[in-house]
C-alpha cells in the first residue's frame, strides 16, 4: 500500500471528528462492549480535557489531533498538542529546553503525542487493527513533518507502549527510558496473600501502617460508577486543588473537569474517599482498565498518620484483588512506593529533534540515562520488599 494513498489532517477540536471514528482507533477492543485497555486516549477523557478548558487557550496544550484516512475512512490518529512548555507531561525536557535556549534556539513551541496531565502507559499512535503498520508508519511521518514543516523543535511521544518505542525507533526516532514503580497482581486471593510474599519486615511494616491508618476515627468509602455523585466531587476538587497548590503552583484540571467526569466517565472511575465526622477529609482518585488501576490524584484537608498510603497504595490493591485487575499503576516518581509493594518498571518515550547537532548530543546524553535506569531498575528491585525467592520468581 502506497504511504501516498494516505491523507495526514491535523483538527483544532475533537467535536471535528466523530466519536465512533476515533474509538475505533482508540480502543477497538471495546467493540464488545467491554471496557478499553486504558480510558485515557478514549473520545470521552479527551473531550473532557477539552471541554472543561483543562486543555486549549491559555493553559500552554493546545490540541492538534492527528489524523490518517485511507480512502476517506479513518485508520489512525494521534493526541497530539503544541506545547508551550514542558509542565504536566513526565517525562522531563526542562534541561533539554534550557540547553537549546541558552545555544541560541528555541525550543517552545514543540510537539507532543500524549495524554495531558496522566503519566500513565497507553498507546499513542491509535490504530485500526487491520491498518495497524501502515497507520502507525504514516502518523509518525505525519507528525515529523509537521514539526519540520513548522519549524518546530521537535515532537515528542510521551508514555507510549513498549512495542511503541520499538516501532518508532526502527523509524529513526530517538527512544528514551524512564521508570516507574507498579505494583503486579501475581494470582492473589487476599491483601494477605500479596503479604505472605515479603519479607517479615516489610510485612509487618505494612500491617502497623494499615492499623495506623484506619485508626483515624472515620470510615473509607470506595465509589464506581452511579454510586459517584456530584457532591463527591465537591470534596474531591478541595483536595485536588491543595495538592495542586503545592505541587505546581496552579491545578492542572479545572473544576468543570470533574463535572464532565461525573457525565462521562465515572464507570471509568474508582474513587476512594475518607470519612470523618460527617466530613470527608482525604481522597484519591483511581481510574479503571481492562486490567490495570490507574492511580491519579490525591488530596487531603486533615493530615492523619499513614492515610495517603492506605487510599493511594493499599486500597488500590484491595481494589486490583477483588476485581481480578493484574497491575496497579501508582502514578510518576516516589521510591517510597517501593517499601509498599510496587516494584520499579521501565517506561517509554519516543522523540524527534530537527537540530542536527542538538540531536546527537541528546542520542548521547539518553545512551547514557538508558543505561543509569537499567542499573537503577536492578538495584531497587533487589532492595524491594519481596522475599529474594519472590523476585526470582517474577524475574
Amino acid at each position: 500500500m502506497s504511504q501516498a494513498e494516505i491523507e495526514i489532517r491535523v483538527s483544532g477540536s475533537l467535536a471535528e471528528i466523530p466519536a465512533e471514528d476515533w474509538d475505533s482507533c482508540a480502543c477497538p477492543e471495546t467493540a464488545d462492549g467491554a471496557r478499553p485497555i486504558d480510558p485515557f486516549t478514549t473520545y470521552r477523557f479527551l473531550k473532557a480535557l477539552e471541554d472543561s478548558r483543562s486543555v486549549g487557550a491559555g493553559t500552554g496544550w493546545q490540541p492538534q489531533y492527528l489524523t490518517a484516512y485511507l480512502e476517506g475512512s479513518l485508520i489512525g490518529c494521534a493526541p497530539m498538542y503544541a506545547k508551550s512548555h514542558s509542565q504536566g507531561e513526565y517525562i522531563f525536557d526542562h534541561n533539554w529546553a534550557h540547553a537549546y535556549e541558552r545555544a541560541g534556539g528555541r525550543y517552545y513551541p514543540k510537539l507532543q503525542i500524549a495524554v495531558p496531565h496522566t503519566p500513565a502507559t497507553g498507546r499513542r499512535l491509535l490504530v485500526k487493527p487491520d491498518f495497524a503498520e501502515t497507520a502507525q508508519s504514516a502518523l509518525v511521518q505525519g507528525a515529523v513533518q509537521l514539526a519540520a514543516n513548522n519549524e518546530l523543535s521537535s515532537l515528542h511521544i510521551t508514555f507510549c507502549t513498549e512495542a511503541e518505542a520499538q516501532a518508532g525507533a526502527e523509524m529513526g526516532l530517538m527512544s528514551r527510558a524512564t521508570q516507574q514503580f507498579h505494583w503486579e497482581n501475581r494470582n492473589y486471593a487476599t491483601f494477605d496473600d500479596f503479604l505472605k510474599g515479603l519479607s517479615s519486615r516489610k510485612r509487618k511494616n505494612i500491617r502497623k501502617e494499615r492499623k495506623q491508618a484506619q485508626d483515624f476515627g472515620g470510615e473509607v468509602e470506595i465509589l464506581t460508577g452511579d454510586a459517584i455523585e456530584p457532591h463527591h466531587w465537591d470534596a474531591f476538587w478541595i483536595f485536588y486543588q491543595d495538592t495542586g497548590a503545592r505541587k505546581w503552583g496552579t491545578p492542572y484540571l479545572t473544576r468543570r473537569f470533574f463535572d464532565e467526569a461525573q457525565a462521562h466517565l465515572r464507570d471509568d472511575m474508582a474513587l476512594i474517599l475518607a470519612r470523618r465526622d460527617g466530613r470527608y477529609v482525604a481522597g484519591a482518585l483511581n481510574f479503571i482498565g481492562r486490567e490495570t488501576l490507574f492511580g491519579r490524584y490525591w488530596g487531603c484537608t486533615e493530615h492523619h498518620p499513614c492515610l495517603h498510603f492506605e487510599l493511594c497504595y493499599y486500597q488500590a490493591i484491595d481494589f486490583a484483588i477483588t476485581h481480578g485487575l493484574t497491575r496497579v499503576e501508582a502514578g510518576a516518581q516516589g521510591q517510597h512506593k517501593l517499601a509498599r509493594g510496587y516494584l520499579p518498571t521501565q517506561t517509554h518515550s519516543l522523540h524527534w529533534v530537527g537540530d542536527p547537532g542538538f540531536a546527537q548530543a541528546i542520542e548521547r546524553y539518553l545512551e547514557a540515562e538508558r543505561a543509569a535506569i537499567e542499573e537503577e531498575i536492578e538495584v531497587l528491585t533487589e532492595y524491594g520488599p519481596f522475599r529474594k525467592a519472590q523476585i526470582e520468581e517474577q524475574e
